[in-house]
This record gives C-alpha cells, structure tokens and sequence, in this order.
C-alpha cells in the first residue's frame, strides 16, 4: 500500500478579485443588513415584528444582550466577506481565519438546511397546529425576512471561503482517502473518532425520538408547542449529527478509500460547526432565566445540546489535527 500521496507544492499566489467574488463579497454583505436593522431597532426598545404577549417582551435585559451578541456575530460575517477577497487576507493566521469560519458554517448551514425543509413540508399541506405557530412568539414575515438573509449569507460567505481555501490551501487535501500517509492518520485520529461515536449517541437518539413524534424528555411547553418545524428541525440536528461522525469516522480510519479527501473533510467541518455551534448556543439560552417553569430546559434537553458540542468538537479536533500534519508534512518537503 502507498504510504505517499500527489505531491504537496506550495501554495498559488494570491488571484486578482475577480468580478464573482466581488458580487459574492456585496452579497454576503447587503444580506446582514435586515437582521442588522432589526436587532437594532429591538436593542433599541422598537417593537417592530414582535407582537404583544410575546415572550420575548418578558425579559428586557436578557433580549438586549442576546440581541447585542447577534448582532455581533452577524457583524463577523462582513469582516469575514473583506478577509476573503482582500490581499491582506491572505496573511491573517489559519486559525484566526479558520475558528470564525467555522463557528459561521455551523450557524448557518442548519438554517440554509432546515428553513427550505420547513417551506417544503408547508407545501405539501405540513405546518403549525391550529393553536399554535410563531405568530405568539414574532411575526411570520420577519422570519421569512432572517432566514432569507442567513440563507444568502451563508451561500456567499461559503463560496468566497472555498474560493479562498482553494488558493491558500488547496494543495492540503489533494488525492484520496487511500492515499492518505499513515502518520496523518494514525491512533489519535482513531480514537477521536470512536469517542466522537459514543458521544454522540444519546442526542442523536434523543432527537431521532423527538423527530419521530416522541415527547419523552421535553419540557410541558416544548412539547405542546410542536409543530411541522419542530420535527424537520429536530431530523436536521440528526443529519448533522451523522454527517460529523461519518466524516471524522471516514477521515480517521480511511473508509471510503476511493473518495477524494476534500468529501471527509467538507462532512467533518459542516457536521461539526453545526453540531457544536448550535449545540453551544441552545446550551447558553438554557442558561437564561425562563420565569414559565413549563418552558424551562429538561435535564435530558441540556445533556443532549451538551452532547452534541462536545461531539462537533471531537471531530474538528480530528480536521484540525489533520491539516497540523499535512501542512508540517509540506513544510518538511519544501524545506
């Protein structure tokens, strides 16, 4: 078995910025602006999209500081969409880049997933119980409005950092997963994947149960406030789940040996940004004070969301362990 794999050459130099990019960089930039003006208008006291009784009205402070870290996260994508197509971009540290990155494809991917899943299921006759839906808690549009904006986001940002990575760092995951060297692949790799597996297990099991209808673990007013959303979400944290495990598992013990390396890597980043990312942020709004005990976190809720993090971060444990070799590797061969 080939122990070598193409050769590692160094990196192309930086490309001039091209028109795409430039149409992908004013994309990702204009389609922050609504939830922008919207968190500021809310930061603000504004009222604008939310009706009254809704819960979100019941805690003031809290809303102001959810929506002033939102508002910074969504801030970071414009900064990202400059580093992307800027020539000083191609000097900001692999990890400065990288962690950002990755903290936004595991925000938005469940998002550019799961909302057209929900339309989808809406269509075909699928939506919210009749007491129920999301017009107690926001207006319907200003949905329609966010997820839009994250869904346009997430496709430009997700366009300039493949077109970026590719020149910065094509030459990283090039050939296929049978050519892996042993020494990238070796008993660390192996045994974050199978802790990665173990973990996982109880919130994919859980949110498998809650996909298929089962209320065993939610809070009273989770359950009663299902709806089709609640299920497609739930099958969606599921496929993430999935995805992360497949990706570090494929990666770790080189499975799937004629695929090119770029596919258990692109699993491995997508499943764990999002599994860690969302689980992180539904762990951290468990920690806010819910004054209604009915809607307050289960024990089980927490364990799964905790769960989950630790599993996305297993795995990027793995992607991260991976180019720390290959670019040593590269370093080494050019020396």
């Amino acid at each position: 078995m080939t122990q070598s794999i193409a050769p590692l050459s160094a990196p192309r130099p930086a490309v001039p910025l091209s028109r795409p990019r430039r149409i992908l960089r004013a994309v990702a930039v204009v389609s922050c602006l609504p939830y922008l003006g919207l968190k500021a208008a809310w930061i603000a006291g504004s009222h604008v999209g939310i009706p009254e009784g809704s819960a979100l009205l019941d805690d003031r402070v809290g809303m102001a500081v959810i929506n002033g870290l939102s508002v910074l996260l969504d801030s970071a994508v414009i900064v990202l969409a400059l580093v992307l197509t800027r020539p000083w971009g191609l000097k900001v540290p692999a990890w400065l880049l990288s962690l950002p990155v990755w903290v936004a494809t595991g925000l938005l991917a469940p998002i550019m997933t799961g909302f057209p899943a929900q339309l989808a299921v809406r269509a075909f006759g699928g939506g919210a119980a009749p007491d129920q839906g999301h017009d107690s808690f926001l207006r319907p549009w200003v949905f329609t409005v966010v997820y839009t904006g994250f869904i346009l986001q997430g496709i430009a940002l997700g366009a300039l950092f493949v077109l970026y990575a590719r020149d910065r760092w094509g030459h990283l995951w090039r050939g296929r997963v049978w050519e892996l060297p042993v020494g990238v692949v070796g008993p660390a790799h192996r045994a974050l994947a199978v802790a990665a597996a173990v973990l996982a297990l109880p919130p994919l099991t859980v949110h498998l149960l809650w996909a298929c209808g089962v209320t065993a673990g939610l809070s009273e007013g989770r359950a009663a406030d299902r709806t089709a959303d609640f299920y497609v979400l739930e099958a969606v944290y599921v496929l993430f789940l999935v995805a992360a495990v497949a990706g570090g598992f494929l990666l770790a013990f080189r499975r799937g040996r004629a695929l090119p390396v770029a596919v258990p890597l692109g699993l491995a980043w997508v499943g764990s940004g999002a599994v860690a990312c969302w689980g992180g942020w539904l762990s951290l709004a468990s920690l806010g004070g819910v004054e209604d005990i009915a809607d307050r976190p289960t024990p089980l809720m927490s364990l799964a969301y905790a769960g989950q993090m630790l599993v996305g971060f297993l795995v990027a444990a793995i992607g991260a362990y991976y180019f720390a070799e290959r670019s040593a590797r590269a370093a080494r061969r050019a020396a």
